[in-house]
Formats: C-alpha cells, sequence, structure tokens
C-alpha cells in the first residue's frame, strides 16, 4: 500500500464540489480510511476470518465497491477452499487500476477478478460471500433496496453479506454524541478543522447515512433472516445478514 499522507484539504478549497474517487483520492486513499473510519482495519481483518468460514468450495465472494482492495486481500489471504474467485468491482477507474496493482504484488492461489463497472449493473451469482465495506451509503436510496435483492438473490444459502457502513441515530443527544466523537477522532489523527469541514461539505450530497434499523429493515425485505450488528465503533459499523 501506499505512504501517501492525505493533506487532499488541508488548503482552503475555492470551490468544493461533491465528492469523487478521483487520482487525487486514491492516491492517499489508505491513510485517508485509516485516519478517518474507526475501526476500519478491525473490520478488514475480521472480514479475512469470515471469508474463511464462510467461502464455500467452488463459488464466488464479491467485494462491491472494493477502492483499492483491502477486503479482497484479506479474503484472499483466508481462503483455503478450492475452485474459489473473488470479483472485486469498482466503478472508479482511478482505484481500479490500482487495486489491481495490490493484488498483482501478492501471490495466492485464489484468483481476483478486478472490474471497473457500477455495482448497480453487474451480476451476481453462486456466492457464498458478499462484502459491501463503506459502499451502499453512496449509492442513491432508492437503489439500495434494489442492490440489497440482487445480493440476496445472488448469495447461495448459507452465504454472508458483510456490510459496513456510517450510521445516523434515531435519538439526538446520541446522534451528535456519536457525530463529535468520529469527529475527536478525526482530530485525534491529525486533522485540521478545515480538513474535517471541507471534506465533510463535500461528502454530504453524495454520502446518505442511514440508521441501523433501516439497514436491518431493507435487509428483511431483501429476505434475510438472520441479522445482527457485529462491529461498532461511534457512528461506524458493519452488519452481518446470512442467507
Amino acid at each position: 500500500m501506499s505512504n501517501h499522507k492525505d493533506r487532499l484539504f488541508s488548503v482552503p478549497i475555492e470551490k468544493l464540489g461533491d465528492w469523487t474517487f478521483d487520482e487525487k483520492v486514491a492516491e492517499v486513499f489508505p491513510d485517508m480510511i485509516q485516519r478517518s473510519v474507526p475501526g476500519y482495519s478491525n473490520i478488514i481483518s475480521m472480514i479475512g476470518m469470515l471469508a474463511q468460514r464462510f467461502a464455500g468450495p467452488n463459488t464466488l465472494l464479491y467485494d462491491l465497491g472494493c477502492s483499492l482492495g483491502a477486503a479482497t486481500l484479506s479474503m484472499r489471504r483466508h481462503i483455503h477452499q478450492p475452485g474459489c474467485q473473488i470479483i472485486a468491482i469498482d466503478n472508479s477507474p482511478a482505484m481500479v487500476e490500482r487495486c489491481q496493482r495490490h493484488i498483482s504484488a501478492f501471490k495466492a492461489q485464489t484468483p481476483v477478478d478486478v472490474v471497473c463497472a457500477d455495482i448497480m449493473d453487474i451480476e451476481i451469482s453462486n456466492a457464498s460471500m458478499i462484502v459491501l465495506n463503506f459502499t451502499l451509503q453512496f449509492l442513491t436510496p432508492t437503489n439500495r433496496q434494489t442492490l440489497l435483492n440482487k445480493i440476496y438473490t445472488g448469495l447461495n444459502p448459507g452465504g454472508i453479506l458483510v456490510l459496513s457502513e456510517k450510521f445516523t441515530f434515531p435519538d439526538s443527544k446520541i446522534d451528535t454524541l456519536l457525530f463529535d466523537m468520529h469527529h475527536d477522532f478525526k482530530r485525534a489523527n491529525g486533522y485540521s478543522e478545515l480538513e474535517i469541514s471541507q471534506k465533510r461539505s463535500m461528502l454530504e450530497n453524495v454520502m446518505i447515512t442511514d440508521t441501523i434499523q433501516t439497514h436491518h429493515q431493507r435487509l428483511q425485505t431483501a429476505g434475510f433472516k438472520h441479522i445482527d450488528n457485529w462491529f461498532q465503533c461511534f457512528n461506524f459499523g458493519s452488519i452481518i445478514a446470512i442467507k
């Protein structure tokens, strides 16, 4: 992984515009995500542990919105079943190009197919595990249910979905507290007030977050029977749903 520091928002930006996962973001992404998402590295390593348990022989594992392939690499390290393949998909060409490079740097028996595409357009089938690691929140709310329905259909019985997201909370006192704690976390990781506020205003239009209850409801609607939160740190967390 590159060790470029994220300084994208350290000087005032004339016209902020909306967030895009472009070349500049891809360049500093590992540093950015490590310093912005509490518990990120825990989630990544635990995704590998889940892959070890859930990857079935001759099945597909999907990393939807794979960015630089952290979840893909973690899954691949832990798969010991024959005939598995990981399909890693992202719609950012800058991310896909770097993801391909990261994956090629490590030798492993499980092949990985890195695809530059919109996850709404791809086919999902014969899946033993599907990962949506901080991806659903970038889809329009109407597309979220559609995608989860497609995921449920494409999963084999006993297959697992890992859904990591930034959450909002119905209780405004809790919501404000966890929101502020997240900002404390970013400050503790060396982000300035300017960086925090500029990044936030750029993300606001492209990232609409849901409550945990909304996520559970959607997963139930999709058909999942076994759903629960398995990780949370402040307003970031991860849910598992088993078919």
